[in-house]
């Protein structure tokens, strides 16, 4: 293995990071059982200085189970599954309660967020989770992540949220994933240094230790999954060591491009170019939207989203989040896209102000039938 596949020069630039998924673990937050204010505080602190610099973070934390496994009277970690969701049922609390009161210091609001791998394997509520997400962002408001310990049970579970927060960041298409944990980095276990960077997870399979800490159900193998999901999808990821008094802003030395934790770096270019080609060239239609010529020049000019007032006619029948081709009035396809709305509602709303879609449906998803986030032009658009 070349010494070099994992040393060379470090390039992102703070000035390409615009959304950051960061994830801390049961052993940063809430070490020995118990969570620590201390160690939260510098979680959030680390947080807001990003905020202050212009990025949108969400944070999946670890640790309610961690945090409440002692209230049952269990002086270790709970391995029977009934046990860990009483204690994540204790925990969770708890821990949002610490996170709200470490923000509120700052003025800023946090929000809880509860996932399942349920949510997040089923395209409609992958669909409503990533608006959920983006929503609470664009207000200004830091979800807080986690996995739905208390209700998720072996043939649903994550397993970890170390997956969980890559496929968040998947979800909002955030353009770097921070996995924050006790260990500075990926270990070189021959020559006992932290490997600097990563292209090819499968080339650094071997320095993974399979376990997880007494207070966590990851390991180094766990993140090195989350990182080769990231990658996959276009997104860059980092393991480091969560912050501490003697380096309280380790996301910020990142972003820095400073010496520090191991950068996992995806080959795959820009991950919004690579989704757009996605939505373009790898699905099938599920069917046809035919839109005025007011909704064209919006979408080829403006770039804009698609809207309920715009749309003439339905073709075909397809549930929230398929795939769809966007028509003008002669049949000349304009665009592909995911729909935030089903076919017999789109049929209901269609022509319609979005303001007018909760008194029609009794409801309303979003006020774009189709987000200009997944939305794609065809033959050489943006």
């Amino acid at each position: 293995m070349a010494e070099a596949q994992f040393n060379a020069g470090r390039s992102h630039r703070n000035g390409d990071v615009r959304r950051i998924v960061v994830k801390v673990g049961s052993a940063v937050v809430a070490p020995e059982g118990r969570l620590d204010s201390q160690a939260l505080g510098r979680v959030v602190d680390e947080l807001l200085n990003l905020r202050e610099g212009g990025v949108r973070v969400a944070l999946v934390s670890s640790g309610a189970v961690a945090a409440g496994f002692r209230a049952l009277g269990l002086h270790t970690r709970p391995v029977m599954i009934r046990q860990k969701q009483a204690a994540a049922a204790i925990g969770q609390p708890a821990l949002m309660s610490a996170y709200a009161e470490h923000f509120a210091r700052h003025d800023v609001r946090a929000a809880q967020v509860l996932l399942t791998a349920d949510d997040l394997g089923d395209r409609q509520r992958f669909i409503n989770a990533r608006h959920t997400i983006d929503t609470l962002m664009n207000a200004g408001i830091v979800p807080v992540i986690n996995e739905n310990d208390s209700v998720a049970f072996d043939e649903i579970k994550l397993g970890d949220n170390d997956r969980l927060s890559a496929l968040v960041a998947v979800a909002i298409e955030a353009d770097l994933l921070v996995l924050l944990s006790v260990v500075p980095g990926l270990m070189d276990l021959t020559t006992g240094t932290v490997i600097d960077r990563v292209t090819n997870v499968a080339e650094v399979r071997t320095f993974a230790d399979s376990g997880s800490t007494s207070l966590g159900t990851g390991g180094m193998a766990t993140k090195l999954d989350a990182a080769e999901i990231v990658m996959s999808h276009g997104i860059s990821a980092v393991l480091a060591q969560g912050p501490t008094p003697e380096m309280p802003s380790p996301i910020g030395r990142v972003l820095r491009n400073e010496a520090i934790g191991t950068r996992f770096e995806s080959p795959c270019g820009p991950v919004r170019r690579k989704r757009k080609a996605w939505i373009a060239h790898a699905t099938t239609a599920r069917g046809t939207i035919t839109i005025d010529d007011g909704a064209v020049r919006a979408l080829v000019e403006r770039g804009a989203s698609l809207l309920a007032g715009g749309i003439i006619s339905v073709e075909g029948r397809f549930d929230v989040g398929a795939p769809v081709d966007i028509a003008d009035q002669h049949g000349a396809r304009i665009a592909r896209g995911l729909v935030s709305y089903a076919s017999l509602e789109i049929e209901q709303i269609k022509g319609a102000r979005s303001d007018a879609i909760v008194g029609i449906l009794g409801y309303a998803y979003a006020e774009e039938v189709v987000h200009r986030d997944d939305l794609q032009l065809l033959d050489g658009g943006q």
